[in-house]
């Protein structure tokens, strides 16, 4: 007789079908990739360079420019040559192997033209503001940015709104007010270019949002930008008749050329800084949370208050106070509130819907989005 090994069973039809397709599944799991490591998080000399960054290219923004409209008023084509030195800087760093420029195309520059449009109109109300205001007030004259992202995000993109975001925009709407009435040290037009800067601030963050789909990313968005607003805003320099103004302070002496000293200076420093300050809020968002992001923003916000007291003897009552800290607490509590409804949405969108199997979720995005261009005057 046989021994009982020597028989070997042959496997049905069914039983080869599957193996074959077990075969198959371990193969494709191990031609998997691995998922990607998570990035370390980052040290905390990356996170106070950052912070420290954003803060200081942030004030010298608003100083140099205040100190620039102080001494001459030509703010169209200060802004015109800020504009130009980013884009020199952005051409430099794509000379150097930092960067690729996009190629300028008629397409391209129509899907942009909305963007465009809101950049140079909100970077004139921005320059504009700046000169008939202090440096103190600036912060209130463009308190009722979150107000109107809030109201323009309800009515273009139909979001709706917690009732932790009504109270946050209720606190900064209490600031403005309180920050306003009664100031003596102010026009009504400043403010009225503070309220317009902050309504085209707020469009300009949703037309952000609709462009990067016309470019390959923000980079090529911000070189567009630039170039763009700055063609756009030389004409605007004929028409208002600044450019008779430049020719004269570039051809008187005495005064006139202390004031192009000051011109050329500030031209300078505040287009370095304006390229700067977009890596700079990028740096800090992408290394600290977005409530450390709007916490640094108070910060300069105090900052740049007691900065205009000493640069300019600006004097600072109880109500432009009140109102700054009103405004900052909105902007805080916000951001908090969004944090928080964003953190606790995250487990329902991560519940595995196959039996209660873990399953692997891709990585969420912050819950502050970054803008492209500077929300400082250039």
């Amino acid at each position: 007789m046989a021994a009982r090994n020597d028989y070997q069973r042959v496997p049905v039809a069914d039983e080869v079908e599957m193996q074959q397709r077990r075969s198959a599944e371990f193969e494709a799991a191990s031609q998997k990739p691995a998922p990607p490591a998570s990035d370390p998080p980052p040290s905390q000399a990356m996170v106070v360079f950052s912070v420290s960054f954003y803060l200081i290219a942030a004030i010298v923004m608003v100083m140099v420019n205040k100190w620039v409209l102080n001494a001459v008023k030509v703010p169209l084509f200060f802004l015109f040559c800020q504009l130009v030195i980013a884009v020199i800087l952005l051409q430099l760093c794509a000379l150097f192997g930092y960067m690729k420029l996009p190629h300028v195309d008629i397409t391209t520059c129509k899907g942009l033209a909305p963007l465009i449009a809101c950049n140079v109109l909100g970077l004139a109300f921005n320059t504009y503001c700046l000169q008939y205001v202090d440096a103190s007030f600036y912060q209130i004259a463009r308190g009722l940015v979150l107000p109107f992202t809030v109201f323009f995000s309800w009515w273009i993109l139909g979001a709706s709104s917690s009732r932790a975001t009504l109270v946050a925009v209720f606190i900064v709407c209490i600031g403005f007010v309180l920050g306003v009435s009664g100031e003596i040290h102010t026009t009504a037009i400043g403010t009225a270019l503070g309220v317009a800067s902050s309504v085209t601030t707020a469009v300009h963050a949703i037309v952000v949002k609709r462009s990067l789909s016309v470019v390959s990313g923000t980079l090529d968005l911000a070189y567009f930008s630039n170039l763009l607003s700055a063609i756009v805003i030389l004409p605007f320099v004929f028409i208002s008749g600044e450019f008779f103004t430049v020719i004269e302070m570039f051809t008187e002496g005495g005064e006139g050329a202390e004031g192009l000293s000051t011109f050329l200076t500030g031209a300078l420093v505040t287009g370095v800084f304006g390229f700067l300050i977009c890596i700079a809020g990028f740096l800090s968002i992408k290394v600290t949370s977005p409530i450390s992001h709007m916490i640094s923003a108070a910060v300069r916000g105090v900052l740049q208050t007691f900065l205009g007291i000493w640069f300019f003897g600006e004097h600072v009552g109880s109500g432009r106070a009140l109102g700054i800290i009103f405004i900052l607490t909105g902007s805080v509590y916000y951001v908090y509130t969004k944090s928080q409804e964003q953190n606790a949405s995250r487990p329902a969108a991560a519940r595995p819907a196959n039996g209660g199997l873990p399953t692997q979720t891709p990585p969420t995005s912050s819950a502050y989005a970054p803008v492209t261009t500077r929300e400082q005057p250039r």
